[in-house]
């Protein structure tokens, strides 16, 4: 070996020694999640991306059953989106509907949820049974929700009864929108308190005794302790709950039939897709049905959750 060979060698192992063993280690660290975590990637991607890629490539074809299908490009989504006909009409009325379902459930079962879950963190006796109870709605099925309710707003059910109202709650337009949102923010609140609790649980007590010495009162340590240590739980809330209600389907498909402007984006996909047997366009429904979902799911994501990011490194640094 020459002198040049021999020093770039010794410059070499020089270069390895010097490499901390904490950096070698985390290396391999990766090495060994990414080789976990690829098959699992790769099942997903085979399982979740084919139908979605499946969809966007049906949705730039004619419907085959009235002849050949043939590529005609994005058609399809100006028919919903662009034209002046009844379909865009129908599809403009499903998203308002689903947007304004979304947002309303989720502001009532977080507000219902945070307090239900504020109550079961204290420390009093029959705190179990309570929990336990407050899951029942949760744990019905959603079919059978949907009957249990259409049975309670009747003109002569329960609810009228109790409130002293004649109102045909799925006979028009608002009382059946509302019908709706009661329904779900009934069943699902209960699962919006369980992980609210979970977040409460993981708070410090130490916290509240301290910020109790230092004179501050019920309302101040809910908005400087209790919110931003729930941010994280809210976040997770958040997202769950607004991606399941903007592709819901079954509630108000059994309760109001999309009667009365109560169609949502999804039961627009399948009546196109599988009543009308409009493959084109009802895959188009659903493309622009999981873009919608997709960006808010991202929107929300990348707004809250930075900030749910910087508040916990505060929260460390402090």
């Amino acid at each position: 070996m020459t002198a040049t060979g021999a020093a770039r060698a010794t410059q070499l192992v020089v270069a390895t020694r010097s490499v901390p063993p904490r950096r070698r280690q985390t290396r391999r660290d990766r090495l060994l999640a990414f080789c976990l975590v690829a098959p699992t990637a790769v099942f997903l991607a085979a399982v979740i991306g084919y139908p979605v890629l499946r969809a966007v490539w049906r949705s730039l074809f004619s419907d085959p059953i009235t002849g050949p299908a043939r590529f005609v490009g994005l058609d399809n989504y100006t028919r919903a989106l662009v034209d002046s006909g009844p379909d865009s009409a129908d599809f403009r009325a499903a998203f308002q509907f689903t947007v304004f379902f979304a947002a309303v459930t989720l502001l009532l079962e977080v507000l219902l949820g945070l307090a239900m879950a504020l109550i079961m963190n204290r420390a009093f006796r029959g705190r179990g049974l309570l929990r336990t109870s407050v899951l029942i709605p949760w744990g019905i099925p959603t079919a059978v929700t949907a009957l249990l309710w259409a049975w309670m707003l009747q003109p002569d059910g329960i609810i009228n009864s109790v409130l002293g109202l004649d109102t045909i709650w799925t006979g028009s337009e608002w009382p059946a929108k509302w019908a709706l949102v009661i329904a779900e923010t009934w069943k699902n609140a209960p699962f919006v308190a369980l992980l609210l609790l979970a977040g409460l649980q993981v708070i410090p007590a130490e916290l509240y005794d301290v910020a109790k010495a230092d004179g501050a009162g019920l309302l101040a340590r809910f908005r400087y302790i209790t919110l931003p240590m729930l941010r994280p739980a809210l976040l997770v809330v958040v997202v769950f709950r607004m991606l399941d209600a903007l592709r819901v389907y079954d509630l108000p498909q059994i309760l109001t039939g999309g009667a009365n402007n109560t169609t949502t984006l999804s039961m627009l996909v399948v009546d196109a897709s599988i009543h009308q047997t409009n493959y084109g366009y009802g895959s188009a429904l659903s493309t622009l049905t999981f873009l919608l979902i997709f960006a808010v799911a991202f929107l929300f994501i990348r707004t809250f959750g930075m900030n749910v990011v910087q508040s916990l490194r505060q929260g460390v640094q402090e």
